[in-house]
């Protein structure tokens, strides 16, 4: 976990080619790789950029140790003139990539890569695997807050969470999704955001009856003092003793500024309406309702509809190992290999599945907002040479069917490039914002979207489009290679 060279986080093909590269005298041929994903994450309408941060450290610290030789030697497959030269090895490209917390789409690059093959070959697995795990976490939670409605969601995963890691790079990606706070303390010293969290049933179970229970904990922490009702009977036994310690409270003069009580089982949509009218008959209609127990977007979803009084959420495994849907499915392919005359020659990737042809070529992404809206109308693709302004008319078509066309007229939209640059010539040029930073950014982005978009099931579809030059030459060399 506090290992920062992680140069060895690799496949070992990405290690054999570099090798074949070395060998065959190209390795500072310049080239570009993509970073994107296919098919939106969990049947959404969008998915959430996260992980450049930790990308960003990773590229930072790149380097082969002693160690990572020798081990590498002990393989039997590197020959002694490839790992020498591995022991100067330092990332020496650029990056260019969409900032955290954007809302993406399919197809469309999150991270770009410009730099000598070997070095773009090695960073491959590591860029997939810390750019995935977060974006679809950071996707997950956003939803789950939309199902909210505007409550508070608190990370409880750590416990469920696939190992350390993923229980706190997975924190942090839920507060950029939209958590209000996570229970795991070291991703709250790590990335600076807040830890909540109250008491578990064996506090209760410690004690020898509930009320005593419920009252040591109320005088240890009465400004925060939120109290497990369902340890033996929510109705019967926890609410008539959680109204009595905050009657009490009261009473002693103590100010009741952030109270109320947690369910962790049955039935919740009943339950919480029923706890709501006990609270509020006793005199505590400010005291707050929360409630975990293996929720998820659909869950909450549900709860809301059926008018459940619970105004605060913790949702644990569901969220961090985004259970109904385990992986985001980001690849990383060649798009342009460097010529002699240092121009870049657009390459493509053949499939079968249209699904999996490539976009060639060096690329960047324009954003289309409807000017009176403020939504987001289309991603347009292009050619990384291509400007459009707002002062000029916008020819968009579907590439996959291309007779489906509309034209944006001066006046009716307007434009934001999405891809920054973040390192350059090999030094970071990028200062990444904190995380609640973020998440506040992540709230805008997310109200760009049309409300058909966010919907959890069945959601509006936006059109990730390219230029007519990239189509052009995309539809060109489809040609060239069915010959």
């Amino acid at each position: 976990m506090y290992y920062n060279n992680l140069t060895l986080l690799t496949d070992l093909y990405e290690l054999t080619m570099m090798q074949g590269y070395f060998k065959n005298q190209n390795r500072n041929q310049t080239v570009i790789f993509d970073m994107f994903y296919r098919t939106n994450p969990l049947e959404s309408g969008y998915a959430i950029a996260a992980g450049l941060q930790q990308l960003i450290e990773y590229i930072e610290d790149l380097h082969f140790e002693a160690r990572d030789i020798d081990y590498l030697r002990s393989l039997n497959i590197f020959e002694d003139d490839f790992l020498d030269y591995l022991k100067d090895f330092r990332f020496s490209g650029d990056i260019y990539s969409i900032p955290e917390g954007t809302v993406i789409f399919p197809r469309e690059p999150i991270v770009k890569v410009i730099a000598p093959i070997m070095e773009a070959q090695l960073v491959e697995t590591a860029i997939l695997n810390i750019i995935n795990h977060q974006s679809l976490i950071a996707t997950k939670t956003a939803r789950v807050c939309y199902a909210a409605r505007g409550d508070g969601i608190m990370e409880f995963g750590l416990r469920r969470a696939q190992g350390p890691d993923a229980g706190i790079y997975g924190a942090r990606a839920a507060m950029i999704g939209g958590c209000i706070g996570t229970s795991n303390v070291l991703a709250g010293q790590m990335f600076d955001v807040p830890v909540k969290g109250t008491h578990a049933h064996s506090w209760i179970m410690s004690f020898p009856d509930e009320y005593t229970a419920f009252k040591a904990y109320a005088d240890i922490y009465p400004s925060a003092c939120i109290l497990l009702v369902d340890t033996y009977d929510t109705l019967k036994s926890g609410i008539p003793n959680a109204i009595r310690v905050f009657t009490e409270m009261r009473e002693a003069g103590i100010p009741l500024t952030f109270y109320g009580i947690r369910m962790d089982s049955g039935d919740l949509a009943y339950l919480s309406k029923r706890v709501r009218k006990m609270l509020d008959d006793a005199g505590f209609p400010d005291a707050v309702i929360s409630a975990s127990n293996d929720l998820d977007e659909f869950l909450i979803d549900s709860l809301k509809a059926q008018g459940a009084t619970i105004t605060s959420w913790g949702v644990g495994t569901n969220l961090i190992t985004s259970k109904d849907w385990p992986a985001f499915g980001g690849v990383y392919k060649l798009a342009a290999i460097m010529g002699e005359d240092g121009k870049f020659i657009p390459k493509i990737k053949l499939s079968e599945n249209t699904e999996k042809v490539t976009n060639p070529g060096n690329k960047k992404i324009y954003r289309i907002y409807e000017k009176e809206t403020g939504k987001i109308k289309a991603d347009l693709i292009c050619l990384e040479d291509e400007k459009f302004t707002e002062d000029q008319q916008i020819l968009l078509f579907d590439p996959a069917e291309p007779w489906k066309k509309t034209t944006l007229h001066p006046g009716e939209f307007t434009l934001r490039e999405l891809m920054i640059p973040v390192f350059k010539n090999g030094k970071c040029v990028y200062e990444s914002p904190k995380v609640m930073e973020m998440r506040d950014y992540c709230k805008k982005e997310l109200d760009t979207l049309w409300e058909e978009t966010r919907r959890l099931v069945n959601p509006h579809k936006v059109y990730v489009d390219l230029s007519p030059r990239l189509y052009d030459i995309k539809i060109s060399l489809l040609d060239e290679m069915s010959k």
